[in-house]
């Protein structure tokens, strides 16, 4: 199964079959969130996507490393070279200390990726805990050529690395054209090209997070950071690297230069990135007012939300999209979305309690088997196809099918051969719990459920049907919940 995946890689604009370097092991770095604000729906989608790749790569048997960074220094306001830092800003807003604003938001990530089945990343490094390694890299450019100082800072040469390497290939930009469409921008004089971007920049007056360095007291650029983390865990070369598709240029065009610079290798193999996601047809923004955060979603508490709507349900409508293709939010859409998540998790339940007697003498249904075999097949298939997870969901429909068949007596369990039936089962589990992160959403209105037992059983024991009142009680015992006959009600309790 291995050699049939294929990635679309964003370097080359194809899709590709997937050989890792070094098999079975696989190294995966995803840029992660910058911890200064909640976690908004295009975050989400991106490493919701991430984690079908990384599920996806270890069902088909891969040892994977995946990576996923935290960014608590570096970002800019304008995500370029001047202005404060996003997380310094917020922090003397909020008169905090960074740390905390930092820590604020990273609990909030971590919650809205529990919540939405994410598995947590091998290693998640803070660009804070590389320090030392970023200011050894930015060392090693000045020796090479390849980077400059001026006034404290420290910039990355793009013209001097397009000499021997190409700069742009990632974006499809040709560097004359970024050279010609360029602006000097104020706080950017000192730079020898206004392409030239920062490794290290110093701290003006006030910037509340700098460091010291052999340069000045200031902190790291944000591509530089990314670089770092990447090559210490996953080594100078590796297999995948991607992001939302805002970070193709100048973010992973920047980090591609500098490992090329550093190690004279192309540092990543297969380059993989997300579309933006749209709400009822326009890009979200908080301008337009259109801009959806997680929680708002999971509680409804936004005015272009008709109702809530649940992680899974998010999950499953992020699932019905192709990741490179632009996804939309919308009433409609979310709705469908749910409809069609609980209808798959009714197959779930229904395929969990199937059961094959092998004592059974059935005669062989050959049409059948032939076609929860091609199912199986298809499913594969589309998920082969760069991910199509759209085909794969469409694939766990059609099997259950079969498991309704089963299930209303239309077909019998033993007329398939037993290796069908293993696979049927397995592969609806599987591809939709271990690969797509799909899981029951129990209701979370217990009280309610509760409450109509009692009523039932107050009826019983008015009736004097007293068998069904000591099998109602003996049911909530094993729940852990007890009844108590109050003179003018009955209660529960947690059994003590």
């Amino acid at each position: 199964m291995h050699q049939k995946l294929k990635l679309y890689n964003t370097l080359s604009r194809k899709k590709e079959a997937f050989e890792p370097i070094n098999p079975p092991f696989v190294g995966m770095y995803v840029c992660g969130p910058t911890v200064y604000s909640n976690v908004h729906l295009g975050n989400v989608r991106t490493f919701t996507s991430f984690d079908i790749l990384y599920r996806y790569l270890k069902h088909l048997g891969y040892t994977v490393r995946y990576v996923r960074n935290i960014t608590d220094v570096g970002h800019l306001v304008n995500d370029a070279d001047d202005g404060e830092d996003k997380i310094g800003k917020k922090a003397k807003l909020e008169n905090l200390e960074p740390m905390e604003i930092v820590q604020r938001y990273t609990n909030d990530f971590h919650e809205v990726m529990l919540r939405l089945n994410n598995l947590p990343p091998n290693i998640e490094p803070t660009a804070t805990g590389h320090l030392l390694e970023q200011i050894k890299m930015i060392k090693e450019l000045i020796d090479l050529g390849i980077a400059y100082e001026v006034n404290g800072s420290v910039y990355f040469n793009v013209r001097k690395y397009n000499e021997q390497y190409e700069y742009g290939k990632l974006s499809g930009r040709n560097i004359d054209d970024l050279i010609a469409g360029s602006r000097t921008l104020d706080g950017q004089d000192e730079k020898n090209d206004s392409l030239d971007f920062a490794l290290w920049k110093k701290a003006t007056g006030g910037h509340i997070m700098r460091w010291d360095s052999p340069w000045s007291e200031g902190f790291p650029g944000w591509h530089l950071e990314c670089s770092v983390m990447s090559h210490k865990y996953l080594g100078k070369t590796f297999d995948i690297h991607g992001g939302g598709m805002d970070l193709q240029f100048p973010h992973h065009e920047c980090e591609i230069a500098q490992g090329t610079a550093i190690h004279d290798t192309e540092p990543v193999k297969y380059w993989l990135h997300t579309n933006m996601l749209t709400a009822n047809g326009q890009k979200m923004s908080k301008s337009l007012g259109n801009s959806i955060l997680p929680d708002q979603l999971f509680s409804g508490n936004h005015s272009l939300l008709d109702q809530a709507y649940s992680p899974m349900t998010l999950r499953f409508a992020m699932l019905q999209a192709h990741y490179r293709s632009t996804m939309d939010i919308s009433n409609d859409a979310l709705k469908a979305a749910s409809k069609a998540y609980h209808k798959l998790m009714n197959g779930l339940r229904i395929v969990k309690e199937l059961r094959y007697d092998e004592s059974v003498n059935a005669d062989q249904n050959e049409k059948a088997i032939q076609q929860i075999n091609s199912i199986a097949d298809g499913i594969y298939r589309g998920l082969n196809d760069d991910l199509n997870t759209a085909v794969a969901i469409a694939g766990l429909f059609n099997m259950q099918k079969k498991l309704n068949a089963i299930q209303i007596g239309q077909l019998q369990p033993e007329s398939l051969d037993k290796p069908t039936f293993d696979r049927m089962v397995n592969v609806f589990i599987e591809i939709t719990e271990d690969v797509l992160g799909l899981f029951e959403e129990k209701p979370s209105n217990v009280e309610v459920a509760i409450d109509l037992v009692l009523e039932d059983y107050k009826v019983a024991k008015s009736n004097k049907d007293y068998d069904k009142v000591d099998y109602i009680r003996a049911k909530l015992k094993a729940m852990g919940l007890s009844v108590k006959d109050m003179k003018d009600r009955i209660e529960w309790a947690y059994e003590e």
